[in-house]
């Protein structure tokens, strides 16, 4: 039995969007061309970009697609950056984000002189509002994760964008890991200047991601050339890819409550088997306030590499929840930042989505002792 429980790394292509990104291949013309066949497309484009924004609740102008989360991120925090008004250098910067984050900020730091003004995370994970709040006054933009893409903790982004409203200072949001499985509303966040997404961790296809703007903000574009999206990323847009962008997220909207209920069903059945299982497994990040299909849990004394190898050959796909830099696994800067340095080599992340079923639960909780077991042994040798 094949078992796959690494969806927050990415979940397969819902139906509705890959009939939504082959309806749209057929349209042939370019979104920017004046004739008929592009004005055709320019059509389905600018109903996806009206769609989407329906979704995350922004305007649709707002609305700028992308590659993915990753370039997103880039957008925003080098835009903003350029983009800023006088000479402040401090970017505001929480320790557990993701590392298209951490690593595009430690880039304006090297290269552009940025100051990093870090604010420490809680042991679950959880980025406190009044320690983000207290290093915003002067800084030049801040950057937070809506919830934690690891440990899976939900943040509390309004009260996070709140306190980047009142002090003045730009704020992006990584909802990347959130879409689809927490209330994501750009306008409800009063004060963000701009918000990262991405479509294959909802259903939607790799390769294809936002960053909603706000009419407010004046990032700088990474990118020049033909001068679409409001000038802030050029190039032929791709229209197929945002078309099922937008089904996929219409279609994990509209199911957002109920299938989070099923999932965080299934993930206590899965936490509470493992427990019982393996006394010694910990469930890390908020025993609440998380996701509902992660359970990012710590196996003591063992690698968490070691394990994923020894489930990935019984057939059963996790992560171990750690940032794998061009192949090479490396501790979980999450639970460094947490306070557990002692625990970041021994973390499985194992992620449910739409396709999950209480079969594979319980095949991952059979398979797991015997994996603990033998990796116990290779970390003893």
């Amino acid at each position: 039995m094949s078992v796959y429980l690494d969806h927050a790394a990415t979940t397969p292509l819902r139906p509705e969007a890959r009939e939504a990104w082959l309806a749209a291949a057929d349209v042939v013309g370019n979104a920017s061309s004046i004739h008929g066949g592009g004005q055709a497309a320019r059509r389905v484009l600018e109903e996806a970009r009206e769609t989407l924004a329906g979704v995350l609740g922004c305007d649709p102008i707002e609305v700028v697609f992308t590659s993915g989360g990753t370039e997103s991120a880039n957008l925003a925090l080098k835009g903003l950056w350029w983009g800023r008004a006088g000479d402040a250098s401090a970017v505001v910067l929480p320790d557990g984000e993701h590392h298209a984050t951490l690593d595009t900020v430690e880039w304006l730091a090297a290269h552009e002189g940025a100051h990093v003004v870090h604010v420490a995370i809680d042991g679950v994970g959880r980025i406190p509002v009044a320690g983000f709040a207290a290093a915003l006054p002067g800084a030049a933009l801040a950057t937070a994760l809506v919830a934690n893409n690891e440990v899976g903790t939900v943040n509390d982004a309004a009260g996070l964008a709140s306190a980047a409203a009142d002090a003045g200072v730009p704020l992006h949001l990584d909802a990347v890991a959130a879409l689809g499985h927490a209330p994501v509303s750009f306008s409800a966040w009063r004060g963000t200047s701009a918000m990262s997404v991405s479509a294959h961790k909802i259903g939607g296809p790799v390769g294809v991601g936002a960053l909603v703007v706000s009419r407010a903000a004046h990032p700088v574009a990474l990118v020049h050339g033909g001068g679409q999206q409001r000038g802030l990323r050029s190039g032929t847009q791709d229209v197929p890819g945002a078309a099922a962008f937008a089904a996929a997220a219409v279609a994990a909207e509209a199911e957002r409550i109920e299938e989070g209920e099923r999932l965080a069903a299934l993930r206590d059945r899965l936490v509470a088997r493992v427990r019982a299982a393996i006394p010694a497994a910990q469930l890390l990040g908020d025993p609440v306030g998380r996701l509902p299909g992660n359970a990012h849990l710590l196996f003591p004394g063992a690698s968490g590499e070691t394990l994923l190898f020894l489930l990935d050959q019984a057939g059963i796909s996790v992560s171990t929840g750690s940032a794998c830099q061009a192949g090479v696994a490396e501790p979980s800067h999450v639970v460094v930042a947490m306070g557990r340095a002692d625990a970041a080599r021994s973390v499985l992340r194992l992620t449910l989505g739409r396709t999950t079923t209480q079969a594979e639960v319980d095949a991952v909780v059979a398979a797991l002792p015997d994996a603990y077991e033998r990796a116990l042994a290779s970390a003893s040798r």
